[in-house]
């Protein structure tokens, strides 16, 4: 009778040993995960030289095979999905993981070495300058602060590798992750992710799951395991105002022809106050942020003089209370103005017309429709007529103030509630782990291509972001700090450790 509690006692005993021993594992096989990533990054991985990606297709295939995946492409209106799929258990949850095997574009005159594709091994010296070392430092002592260069070392062939190395680490250890695992491997997250967002309808069952994980992106600049419960949605427009037909002569219509870049600040100076804060009508409706929601936007290591030191700003607008809370507001940013005079040249001229370019960056309570008809509406009622298009010859002649607007809905923004059951559990592992509560951000800046599939599955969905803030993402010289891999391994064991059954 005593049996079953003995086992049990020694399964519980295995797994704590095991957990504790997680750092030593994980420097046992450090120097073998920075050598294969040094590996994968060597192939190049832009979506235009279809042949390496599917290089990079093989050599993911290869490697999850072995932790006991079974992948497959999913085609799609452009270039294949890679699907994973491992059933540890029916009767577990769930989990869809997601990462992109894709890379921005490079210029290799613009990196400090030869080749983005081919990796170098660098530490910083005192001047704060990055200096190559050889790649045999990796079998001797390893400095977390050592990094590697090269395009897509952090953005997103890191956190495949961290994943892939926390699974080595369970199965090398005989133990499995807590819950059944499917993973989306994206071929065009850098452009768009069309090919994945067409799969959607076809391969639903597929990507059935209970939960979703992205990881992707960089985590906060504590570099303290964080959480990120969402991410803003994007729309756009263009408002155009005009003057005369044609441009004209300063010298000649100056004080007669009204100048339409004098229009233009006007209506869009009556859409923002001094300090930040949109005034068109409703443009922050159905956002409320709680004592508990403010406590956790505080809670985040943000410090305000170092933000603004950095961004060399003398104040911040007053949106919101602090710099996470300014992010759970919906933006109006002017991206560009632009004239008629598209010359290098300086011309004396009053130009035909101007155009603002804006941006409109969208939280969780607001759709892109709606708030771009709220500016649609206040230029309205400014007294202008709205088109869609350039004006005719008899509008010009009949109406005062004349605005052409056009608009881009784009993409929703998602969030997960803070308290929801599974970043409840995810943030109680990654503290039991860590001996700290990881940073939880409720929304991040940024906008994913991928919300769109995150909305349309319908399911909790929360992104851990592993690689370091100034990893260089999309830029020239993107690196991979190696105490982030370290680390990175680190928070995926504890997630694979994490039940979501009781």
């Amino acid at each position: 009778m005593k049996k079953p509690f003995v086992l049990i006692i020694f399964f519980l005993t295995t797994t704590i040993l095991a957990q504790e021993n997680w750092n030593q594992l994980i420097d046992g096989k450090l120097n073998s995960v920075i050598a294969r990533h040094r590996t994968f990054v060597s192939i190049p991985n832009l979506p235009s030289d279809i042949q390496k990606m599917y290089e990079n297709v093989s050599w993911v295939k290869q490697q999850y095979s072995k932790v006991g995946f079974k992948l497959k492409t999913l085609e799609s209106s452009t270039l294949p999905v890679l699907f994973a799929e491992r059933i540890v258990n029916p009767t577990f949850k769930t989990i869809l993981f997601y990462f992109h095997l894709d890379g921005q574009g490079v210029n290799p005159k613009s990196w400090n070495q030869e080749d983005p594709f081919t990796p170098v091994l660098k530490e910083q010296n005192e001047k704060g300058d990055w200096n190559e070392i050889s790649w045999a430092n990796i079998d001797e002592k390893i400095n977390d602060d050592w990094r590697i260069f090269g395009r897509a070392a952090a953005d997103d062939k890191a956190p495949i590798l961290m994943f892939l190395s926390a699974l080595e680490i369970l199965q090398s250890s005989k133990q499995t992750p807590k819950f059944n695992i499917k993973i989306i491997f994206d071929l065009e997250e850098e452009y768009g992710s069309n090919g994945f967002l067409s799969t959607l309808q076809e391969y639903k069952k597929n990507y059935k799951a209970d939960y979703m994980i992205i990881m992707d992106g960089p985590a906060h600049n504590s570099n303290q395991p964080t959480l990120t419960f969402g991410c803003r949605g994007i729309a756009s427009c263009s408002i155009t105002t005009y003057g005369s037909k044609l441009p004209q002569h300063s010298g000649h219509y100056g004080n007669y022809v009204a100048n339409p870049v004098f229009r233009l600040s006007r209506l869009l100076t009556s859409m923002k106050s001094a300090n930040g804060k949109v005034l068109i009508d409703d443009y922050y409706k159905g956002i409320s942020i709680s004592e508990e929601v403010s406590n956790i936007l505080k809670s985040v290591p943000d410090k305000k003089e170092a933000i603004n030191n950095a961004l060399m700003i003398f104040k911040e607008e007053s949106v919101g209370g602090n710099y996470q809370e300014s992010l759970q507001y919906p933006s109006l940013n002017i991206r560009q103005i632009e004239t008629s005079w598209k010359g290098k040249e300086l011309k004396t001229i009053i130009p035909e017309y101007a155009t603002a370019h804006i941006d409109v960056r969208l939280v969780e309570e607001t759709d892109g429709k709606i708030q771009l008809e709220k500016i649609k509406k206040h230029i309205k009622g400014e007294g202008y007529l709205v088109l869609d298009r350039a004006p005719t010859n008899k509008e010009r002649l009949s109406y005062a103030k004349i605005a052409t607007f056009k608009g881009d809905s784009g993409v929703n923004a998602f969030r997960t509630a803070l308290n929801d059951p599974f970043g409840e559990k995810l943030r109680s592992s990654l503290t039991k782990t860590f001996g700290k509560a990881p940073v939880s951000i409720r929304t991040m800046g940024g906008t994913v291509p991928i919300i769109p599939a995150i909305n349309e599955l319908a399911i909790p969905a929360i992104i851990v972001p592993m690689v370091n803030m100034d990893n260089n993402q999309h830029n020239p010289n993107e690196n991979i700090r190696i105490g982030n891999i370290r680390q990175g391994i680190k928070i995926c064991l504890s997630l694979l450790n994490t039940s979501f059954n009781e």
